[in-house]
């Protein structure tokens, strides 16, 4: 027998009305957030970053691929780890559709990693993706962007650009020089010139799955805990590889 609340088909239509206009509150907002991000100022990259790709060494710039955007999701998968980030690995199912339309909207997406590319290149055939892969090894591109010493860790200095932060991130499981939570940053190239645009963070990064926008529609939401908003030992996403046929 359920224990949710059980109502008449008038009732839930009430309801449901009350809720739409919060609803359509929060896709005016979020427009008008979308608006204010672009507004942001524009940071000039100084260092050459240069990275290992399928193609052979490229700087920052060149990953752009004759386009005006990029946006790199930072992937947990460090020198020396065994397997990519469970998390990182759920978000990265969703990348592959996506890429020919934000190629044909100007934008270029790429994922970064501080392994070396050959271990990238490994794991993204165990998990048959096809999304444009770079390897951030030797340089510092992950230390700028996405990598957090100890001390920031510890005093969330680092993560959400010093703002105070709520429970705890989700960490890359191997990142002995510093910890890494789930990212993404944009960039812009305007005039030969590279500028920084953009960076999310953790739950910032929920937005790139369209799983959880379903999971979110769903009786049980997204974690089958009972109030549906936190995950329990064993609840959160796996490598789609990796589920039991159960």
């Amino acid at each position: 027998m359920t224990h949710h609340k059980v109502g008449t088909r008038e009732e839930w239509l009430a309801e449901r009305i009350e809720l739409l206009e919060r609803e359509k509150e929060l896709t005016r907002r979020s427009d008008e957030l979308a608006r204010e991000r672009r507004e942001l100022p524009w940071v000039r990259i100084e260092k050459e970053y240069v990275f290992d790709t399928d193609e052979g060494p490229k700087t920052l710039a060149e990953l752009f691929d004759g386009r005006s955007q990029l946006l790199v999701y930072h992937f947990m998968l460090g020198p020396d780890d065994e397997e990519g980030c469970r998390g990182c690995s759920y978000t990265a199912d969703h990348f592959d559709g996506p890429l020919i339309h934000l190629n044909h909207h100007d934008v270029t997406f790429v994922c970064a990693s501080r392994a070396p590319l050959a271990k990238i290149q490994a794991y993204q055939r165990r998990m048959g993706w096809g999304f444009p892969w770079v390897s951030s090894f030797g340089s510092d591109f992950n230390v700028d962007f996405t990598l957090f010493t100890e001390e920031q860790r510890r005093t969330g200095a680092g993560h959400n650009f010093g703002t105070p932060r709520h429970g705890d991130l989700r960490i890359a499981p191997a990142a002995p020089d510093g910890e890494e939570p789930m990212a993404l940053s944009a960039f812009a190239l305007d005039d030969g010139i590279v500028y920084h645009v953009y960076s999310c963070f953790d739950r910032g990064t929920d937005a790139l799955h369209t799983a959880w926008a379903l999971l979110d529609r769903t009786p049980r939401g997204r974690f089958l805990t009972p109030g549906g908003d936190a995950p329990a030992t064993g609840d959160w996403p796996r490598r789609h590889d990796q589920y039991e046929e159960a």
